[in-house]
């Protein structure tokens, strides 16, 4: 059973503006979207499921989904605020969606079958969806009743830095095995002379070495995840559901299940460069690297011919 990418695109980038998923950065007019749709395909993922909101529907399946009609099929889930287990409701004066773990929730009734989850407007290269892929293809050989088996991948975070402004990133704790144990989250890390420092707290800003491995939210999941989802989710709500801000992110999940043995994770090292366009002076950069690993053969010069 091949496994099936889950794109997470029903976010705007606050601070870059604009929908950046369909912003070219490629030599022939290409998003960084494309480039990972592409890379899935040749690592074996044999279907793409966009989770997306319902308002971007038309403009995303005229000007991203029909690209990639000849290549694999293509299929949409939505991101709705009212998509809740009764009998929870919206709180007056909520706006935003509920998070990274309730956007992989929306894709429940599409996916049967093991899946990397991605953010649309990320850069995860070649090396890192041949890892995941071969890893989800050998996920359904885990025994009944034992721990769920997901993955995640991890860069090194000196590969991952802007050099305009801080980012937040995953740092990862693994062990000798190379299994996670926890994912520390650090929202100010910028880059120094020597790595990099969290200055979250200005007056003791913690130091990196930037070798350490940081979660770019590329993840590896058999679909029994979405049954732990609509388990863990009215506990949540009961919990946090009346804020109007709070959000209920993957990584927390992952972490509970890992903490109280219903999962574990392999941590999956790649060496690639992984690139975004947090800021939108980014984008020269991301548009360079690309224009580089199309240059060295990693890519065609036209992602699908045209």
């Amino acid at each position: 059973m091949k496994p099936t990418l889950v794109v997470l695109a029903a976010g705007m980038g606050s601070r870059y503006g604009g929908l950046k998923q369909v912003d070219p950065v490629g030599p022939s007019g290409e998003a960084i979207l494309d480039y990972s749709v592409f890379d899935a395909h040749r690592a074996g993922f044999g279907k793409v499921v966009f989770i997306i909101r319902k308002d971007i529907e038309d403009v995303f399946r005229k000007q991203v989904g029909a690209k990639y009609e000849g290549l694999l099929p293509v299929e949409y889930a939505f991101q709705d605020i009212n998509d809740l287990p009764v009998p929870y409701v919206v709180p007056e004066g909520r706006a935003k969606p509920w998070g990274t773990a309730h956007a992989i929730r929306a894709a429940r009734n599409l996916v049967k079958e093991p899946f990397a989850a991605i953010n649309a407007d990320d850069f995860y290269g070649r090396d890192a969806f041949a890892r995941l892929g071969a890893f989800l293809g050998k996920s359904g050989d885990a025994t009944p009743g034992a721990p769920l088996r997901f993955a995640m991948v991890g860069y090194k975070l000196n590969l991952t830095l802007s050099d305009n402004g801080h980012v937040a990133r995953g740092i990862c704790s693994v062990t000798p095995e190379g299994r996670l144990t926890s994912v520390t989250e650090m929202t100010k890390i910028i880059r120094t002379p020597d790595g990099a420092e969290n200055i979250e707290n200005p007056d003791a800003p913690v130091k990196l070495t930037g070798e350490e491995r940081a979660s770019m939210n590329l993840w590896g999941f058999t679909p029994e995840l979405f049954a732990a989802l609509e388990e863990r989710f009215p506990a949540w709500l009961a919990k946090n559901g009346s804020e109007t801000k709070s959000e209920w992110y993957i990584p927390f999940v992952v972490d509970e299940m890992i903490h109280e043995g219903k999962a574990t994770v392999d941590m999956l090292p790649t060496e690639s460069s992984w690139f975004g366009v947090t800021y939108r002076e980014d984008k020269p950069f991301v548009t360079s690297s690309i224009r580089a690993l199309v240059d060295a053969g990693e890519y065609p010069q036209s992602l699908f011919g045209k």
